[in-house]
C-alpha cells in the first residue's frame, strides 16, 4: 500500500470518527432536552469516556444520573472527577447538590465550601462558581463566591449578579448599593441600572423601597461627594412626581457643572408642564431666564413662561403677555435663529387675540430672511395655519403643498399633507381631501395615521350615505369654528346635526366632537352624556375606543371617580387591542389598580 493511499484511508477514518462523534453529541443533548434520560445516559457515558476533559459532557451525564435517581453512580463519578488536576470547581457544587438529593444535606456544605476555596487558587472561577450556586438557589453561597472573587481580584466586577441576588433575597438596600456601584465605576449604562431599580420603586415617596433608595443615595453623597448622586436623587424625585425637590437637585447640578447642564433644567421644566405642575415649571423656566447666558435658551424659557400664563387666560393676562411679546421682539429682533419668537407671537395674535392680519404680515416678513429648508418649512406651516384661521384657504394650501414637496420624506412633510387634507375639508373639497388622506393612512407617524384614518372614514362614510353631503358640510363648518376657538358656535352647529340628522353615520362623529368642546367649556356632565351615548349605541363603530378613553380621562382627571375610569380603560385593553389609545389605557389602568409603573 503506497503512502498516498494510506493517507487517504487515514483521512476517511478521521472524517467518519468526527461524523460519528457529532451524531452522538447531538443525540445525547436532544434526548436530555426531551427528558428521555435512559437513552441520553448511554450516549453521555460514551462521550465522557472519549472526551474526559469536556465539562459539558460530564455535567450532562450527572444530570441524567440524577434524573434517573441513580445518585450513587453520580456520586462515584463526581468523587473521581474532583480528583483530576483539571477538574472544574463546579464539580464540587454538583457533588454537594447530589448529597442534597440523597437527603444528606449535612455533607453538602463540605463540598460547597471547597468550591468557594477554589476561588482563592484562581479568582476567575468566581463567575462560574457563583452562577452555579445561583442555579441551585444557593444564594448565600453565590454571594460568597462573587464577593471573594472581587476581593481577590479588584478588576472583576459581579455587582450586577449580586444586585439580582440581593433583590431575590429582599435585601433591597444592598441591591441598590450593588447597582449604584456599577454606575459609579462606569461598568454599565446608567439607563440599564435605572431600569432595574425602577422595578422596585413606585410613585409614592413614602413607599419603603423609595425611602431606602433615597437613604442609600444620601449615604453615598456623604461618603464620596459627587454630582452623580444629585443626578440620581433628581431622577428619584421625578419618578415620585416631586418636581420641586428635583429642581433643588438640578440647581445644585447646574452650579457644580458651571452652567453646562442647562438642558437638564429644560427637560425637567417640560416634564413638570406635562404633569400640570405649573408652579414648579414656572420656577424652573424663570431660573433659566435669570441664569442662562445663551440667548436662544433664555428665549425658549421666556416662551415657555408665556405658554404657562396662557393656560388660564384673563383679559389682564392677555394684555401682559402681549406686552411681553413686544418686549421680546424688541430685544431679539426678527432673525433666523429666533424665529420661534415670531411664530409664537403670531399664534398668540391669531388664536388668543383673534387678530390674524398683523400675524400674517409678521410671518411673511420672516420668510424673507435667509434660512434653512427645515426652518422655512416650520414658518410656512405656521403661516398656513393662520391663513386657515382667516379662511384664506387657497393661500394656505399653496404653502402646505410647498412644505409637503420640500420635505416630503420627513414627518413634517406628512404633517403638511394632512394640513392640505384638513384645509380642503374645511373648504368643502372632500374628494381632494380624501385623496391626500389615503396616502397618509400609512404614515410613519402613528398620530398622523390615526387622524388621517378617522377623517378619511368620516368623509367616505358620509359621502356614500348622503349625495348632497349636507351633514358633512355642517360638520366641516363646526370643525372650522372649533379651530378658530369659536367653541359655542361650533357646539350649536353640531347640535343642529344631532337634531336633524339622527340615525345617520355622522351622528357618532358629531357626538364625539361636541363632547370634546363641552369639556373645554367645563360642561362635564353634558360631555359625559355624549361619550356614554357613543359607547352604548356605537360600540362597534370606529370611535368607540375614543369615547371609552375620553370617559376614562374624564373620570380619572376631572370627576375623581377612579373606579369608573378603570372600567373604561379596561374596555380598551380587552376589546380594542389595535387602538391608538391602547398603550396609555393600559398604563393608566395599571396605575389606578396600584401596580408599579415602569
Amino acid at each position: 500500500m503506497n503512502m498516498s493511499l494510506q493517507r487517504l484511508l487515514f483521512l476517511l477514518l478521521m472524517v467518519f470518527s468526527v461524523i460519528g462523534w457529532s451524531q452522538e453529541d447531538f443525540l445525547a443533548k436532544q434526548y436530555l432536552q426531551d427528558g428521555e434520560y435512559e437513552k441520553a445516559v448511554v450516549f453521555y457515558e460514551k462521550l465522557v469516556e472519549t472526551n474526559p476533559r469536556r465539562t459539558d459532557y460530564a455535567e450532562g451525564l450527572v444530570a441524567c444520573y440524577q434524573q434517573l435517581e441513580r445518585y450513587d453512580e453520580a456520586q462515584a463519578f463526581l468523587l473521581k472527577k474532583i480528583e483530576d488536576s483539571y477538574a472544574f470547581p463546579t464539580f464540587y457544587i454538583e457533588l454537594g447538590y447530589n448529597f442534597t438529593l440523597k437527603n444528606e444535606s449535612d455533607k453538602a456544605s463540605t463540598y460547597y465550601d471547597k468550591a468557594i476555596n477554589k476561588i482563592e487558587d484562581n479568582p476567575n472561577f468566581g463567575y462560574s462558581v457563583g452562577y452555579r450556586f445561583q442555579k441551585y438557589a444557593l444564594l448565600d453561597y453565590a454571594i460568597q463566591a462573587y464577593t471573594k472573587a472581587m476581593e481577590l481580584k479588584p478588576d472583576l466586577n459581579y455587582d450586577f449578579q449580586l444586585a439580582r441576588i440581593y433583590g431575590e433575597q429582599g435585601n433591597i438596600a444592598k441591591m441598590y448599593q450593588s447597582y449604584l456601584n456599577l454606575i459609579w465605576e462606569g461598568r454599565t449604562s446608567r439607563s440599564n441600572v435605572l431600569r432595574n431599580i425602577d422595578d422596585f420603586i413606585s410613585e409614592d415617596p413614602s413607599n419603603e423601597n423609595n425611602v431606602l433608595l433615597r437613604k442609600v443615595l444620601l449615604q453615598n453623597a456623604q461618603k464620596t461627594p459627587d454630582i452623580l448622586w444629585n443626578e440620581l436623587l433628581s431622577w428619584l424625585f421625578v419618578q415620585q412626581k416631586q418636581y420641586n425637590s428635583a429642581f433643588g437637585q438640578e440647581k445644585a447640578i447646574y452650579k457644580r457643572s458651571e452652567g453646562q447642564s442647562i438642558n437638564r433644567l429644560e427637560n425637567l421644566g417640560d416634564i413638570a408642564v406635562e404633569d400640570k405642575d405649573l408652579e414648579t415649571a414656572t420656577s424652573i423656566y424663570q431660573y433659566i431666564v435669570d441664569n442662562s447666558e445663551n440667548p436662544r435658551t433664555k428665549l425658549n424659557a421666556e416662551l415657555n413662561l408665556i405658554d404657562i400664563a396662557l393656560e388660564n387666560p384673563t383679559k389682564k393676562i392677555l394684555e401682559n403677555v402681549e406686552k411681553k411679546f413686544q418686549s421680546l421682539v424688541e430685544e431679539y429682533g426678527n432673525q433666523s435663529t429666533t424665529l420661534q419668537l415670531q411664530i409664537a407671537y403670531a399664534n398668540f395674535l391669531t388664536f388668543k387675540k383673534e387678530d390674524p392680519e398683523p400675524a400674517i404680515a409678521m410671518l411673511k416678513q420672516s420668510l424673507e430672511i435667509p434660512m434653512g429648508r427645515m426652518i422655512m418649512a416650520y414658518v410656512k406651516l405656521a403661516l398656513g395655519d393662520i391663513l386657515v384661521f382667516d379662511q384664506r384657504f387657497n393661500e394656505a394650501l399653496i404653502l402646505f403643498t410647498q412644505v409637503q414637496k420640500s420635505v416630503k420624506n420627513d414627518v413634517l412633510g406628512q404633517n403638511a399633507r394632512f394640513k392640505v387634507a384638513q384645509t380642503s375639508f374645511y373648504k368643502g373639497d372632500f374628494d381632494w381631501a380624501l385623496t391626500q388622506l389615503k396616502v397618509l393612512r400609512s404614515s410613519t407617524s402613528q398620530l398622523i395615521a390615526n387622524d388621517a384614518m378617522q377623517l378619511s372614514l368620516l368623509i367616505s362614510d358620509n359621502s356614500l350615505e348622503d349625495s348632497t353631503q349636507t351633514a358633512l358640510k355642517k360638520y366641516a363648518r363646526a370643525d372650522l369654528l372649533a379651530y378658530q376657538n369659536k367653541n359655542k358656535e361650533a357646539i350649536k352647529v353640531l347640535e343642529d346635526i344631532l337634531q336633524n340628522h339622527k340615525g345617520e353615520k355622522i351622528e357618532d362623529e358629531a357626538l364625539l366632537k361636541q363632547a370634546k368642546l363641552l369639556v373645554d367649556q367645563k360642561n362635564y356632565e353634558a360631555a359625559k352624556f355624549n361619550y356614554q351615548k357613543i359607547v352604548e349605541f356605537y360600540s362597534d363603530g370606529i370611535l368607540a375606543d375614543d369615547a371609552h378613553f375620553a370617559l376614562g380621562e374624564l373620570y380619572d382627571n376631572i370627576l375623581n371617580e377612579p373606579e369608573k375610569a378603570k372600567i373604561h380603560y379596561e374596555k380598551i385593553i380587552y376589546n380594542y387591542e389595535d387602538s391608538y389609545y391602547f398603550p396609555q389605557a393600559r398604563k393608566n389602568f395599571r396605575r389606578l389598580r396600584g401596580d408599579a409603573i415602569n
